[in-house]
């Protein structure tokens, strides 16, 4: 077979999964797959609202093509616009290009439907881009900006006003956004919090209607005990520059209308010739090919996409989970006709809905039997897109997505409330990492000099240090083989009985004094107690096998005694803070286990934790060499991103 030409236009949710598929599934047969979008990153719109609202940068929800594709010798990336599709000569056509396909796929996305409410155009913000969130963030700051010197008080209370159309997950995350961005909008700009009035109005009589009723209930509940006020069965008729106008004629001064209320096939499609259905979705069959082409190898995915699963009258929705089903069934058939295996229908498996209402708050109804709220709800959602990274295998992202909504955030805008942020000041750290770096050069240098002078170099090595011939280690099967000795000890025996019964009167008092007792601190006079008395029996089977003749423990001990001093320097220097850090845990736990470790000093642990929180990017090389690796580290996997991707554009 000749090389197959795939072709997939659009790189939202269903175009990355669907290309993703595609990519792994047919890696060793001849095939050629041209992702087209006409942005050079993909979004994760169903956390815009995040961007919008203040709470995370945009390039936390925008993800580079080439970071995710990278590795994908057959995928091509291309950022363009489709302006056409040749059907019958089978070639897309782009404002810069022409690209000839075998199969193409279809998964342009939607955008918001107004239903022709006068005023929304030009007056309302919609949010289903990131040029839309952006756009969002700086009005509302400019606003309130504006609102803080406005001395009329109406105006001001008209300016303060902000107002969500529709009681979708869009718009409820939206308004659950401003609702903890508010406290910071107003500490800001010297206002009152109370001065803000948030809105949700919607036309039905109940909102986040594909919720359980309950679940539904209790978001309802959540938001107006935060003052947020809902008007349902309340369709807007008009928007001004100042003003709303209701279906019952009544108005509702706001400067800022953020319109959720509904989405429709992008209108870049409507020129395809290809067949609509209501809300300009195109229609596909079971296998996703669209409707009147099926011969073609067309195929229609995502939000754009009519299929009437259930023959209800009902097409599939519009959400993640059936945009990357679709994605995936389309995939599939692809793959099926280049292999020459069965094609694949189209069935649904959503295994939940879930909304977040601010940071830290959500409702989630789990595969239709688990019904959750509050923290629970929030955890769980950061648990399913990090599930969605690793179904893209974007280690990555995910690492970054981890980074901005745990690490990385300011106001105490996350689930853990802020304890996580790494925006607190990690300069006071330094004196405890070079404290705990310079404790580990002590402990390493007396395994160096022994029982030598530290000024008299030419006594280390001797007499009580771990590079002699004596084993340190307490094994037993270690201590068994350096008795051989025994028969020349024996001489010794009559000499060392002579003291024995001097030493006899002493003997109860020293016992005495041998008894171990607990403490987290030395207390004088006192015997430490050791966190094991003796090695776990699991323990010594990793240890004997590690370490099973007298010159492997030889080794052992030496090579110990460089690392604790690489270890040592490392935190000294502030270099490679946090593998440096977790390597004394390990240590630390390696000697606990061993019977050679204290109570008293168990604290080396829960310092080495504290220490990884950035400390060597204070005053530390941290500060260099890891944005050093991590950028060339990022050019040598993934190469550079670009703005534009296209056939002049290298990998």
């Amino acid at each position: 077979m000749a090389q197959q030409k795939i072709v997939v236009v659009g790189a939202g949710y269903a175009g990355v999964a669907a290309t993703k598929f595609m990519s792994k599934k047919l890696k060793k047969d001849d095939v050629e797959i041209t992702l087209i979008d006409r942005h050079s990153y993909h979004t994760m719109m169903t956390e815009l609202h995040e961007v919008a609202g203040g709470r995370v940068e945009p390039e936390a929800v925008q993800y580079d093509l080439q970071r995710l594709f990278a590795r994908r010798k057959n995928v091509s990336l291309v950022t363009d616009t489709v302006i056409g599709i040749d059907k019958e000569k089978k070639i897309v056509k782009t404002k810069l290009g022409k690209y000839p396909f075998d199969q193409l796929i279809i998964g342009m996305g939607g955008e918001p439907n107004d239903f022709g409410t006068p005023g929304v155009k030009e007056h309302g913000f919609t949010l289903w881009s990131m040029e839309d969130a952006i756009k969002i963030r700086k009005h509302i700051e400019e606003t309130v900006a504006k609102a803080a010197l406005e001395p009329d008080e109406s105006t001001r209370r008209a300016m303060l006003t902000f107002v969500v159309c529709g009681s979708g997950f869009t718009g409820i995350e939206m308004i659950g956004e401003l609702m903890e961005w508010k406290k910071v909008l107003a500490k800001e700009h010297k206002l009152r919090p109370e001065e803000f009035t948030l809105m949700v109005v919607e036309a039905l009589p109940t909102i986040l209607n594909m919720l359980d009723r309950k679940d539904a209930e209790k978001a309802e509940r959540f938001m107006m005990k935060k003052g947020i006020q809902l008007k349902k069965g309340a369709p807007i008729t008009e928007v001004t520059a100042d003003h709303i106008v209701l279906k019952d004629g009544s108005q509702i001064p706001t400067n800022t209308l953020i319109w959720t209320a509904g989405v429709k096939g992008t209108t870049d499609a409507a020129d395809f010739g290809l067949e609509a259905a209501r809300g300009q979705r195109l229609y596909a069959n079971e296998y996703m090919q669209a409707k009147g082409y099926e011969d073609k190898d067309i195929y229609i995915i995502g939000d754009l996409v009519h299929y009437e699963e259930n023959g209800d009258g009902r097409p599939t929705p519009q959400i993640v989970q059936a945009a990357e089903q679709t994605g995936h069934t389309a995939a599939a058939n692809i793959v099926a006709k280049i292999k020459n295996t069965p094609k694949h229908e189209f069935k649904s498996n959503y295994q939940g809905f879930m909304v977040s209402i601010g940071s830290k708050w959500g409702v989630a109804n789990l595969m239709d039997k688990f019904h959750i709220s509050g923290f629970l709800a929030i955890v769980v959602k950061h648990l399913v897109n990090l599930l969605y990274f690793f179904t893209i295998r974007s280690g990555y992202y995910m690492f970054q997505y981890m980074m901005h909504e745990f690490f990385h955030i300011k106001n105490d805008r996350n689930v853990t409330r802020g304890h996580s942020s790494r925006y607190g000041n990690v300069l006071w750290s330094v004196p405890l990492r070079v404290f705990y770096g310079s404790m580990w050069l002590i402990e390493a240098s007396k395994k160096v000099v022994g029982d030598g002078s530290y000024l008299n170099p030419s006594s280390w090595f001797g007499s009580g240090s771990w590079f002699t011939d004596k084993v340190v280690f307490p094994f037993p099967w270690l201590q068994e083989q350096v008795t051989t000795g025994a028969s020349a000890a024996g001489a010794h025996a009559a000499e060392a009985t002579t003291a024995a019964t001097g030493a006899a009167g002493g003997a109860t008092d020293a016992a005495a004094n041998a008894a171990t007792h607990f403490g987290l601190s030395y207390a004088f006079g006192e015997n430490p107690m050791p966190v094991f008395e003796k090695m776990p029996h699991w323990f010594a089977n990793i240890m004997e096998f590690m370490m099973p003749n007298r010159d492997v423990a030889l080794f052992m001990q030496k090579f110990m005694t460089f690392v604790e001093i690489g270890i040592a320097l490392a935190l000294i220097f502030g270099l490679f803070t946090w593998l440096a850090s977790a390597a004394t845990i390990g240590l630390t736990i390696v000697f606990c286990l061993s019977g050679m470790f204290y109570w008293v000093n168990i604290w080396f642990i829960f310092v080495a934790f504290a220490l990884m929180n950035g400390s060597g990017r204070a005053l530390g090389l941290d500060r260099w060499v890891i944005p050093w690796i991590q950028r060339t580290a990022g050019r040598w996997w993934y190469g550079t991103p670009r703005s534009i991707y296209g056939k002049n554009s290298s990998k």
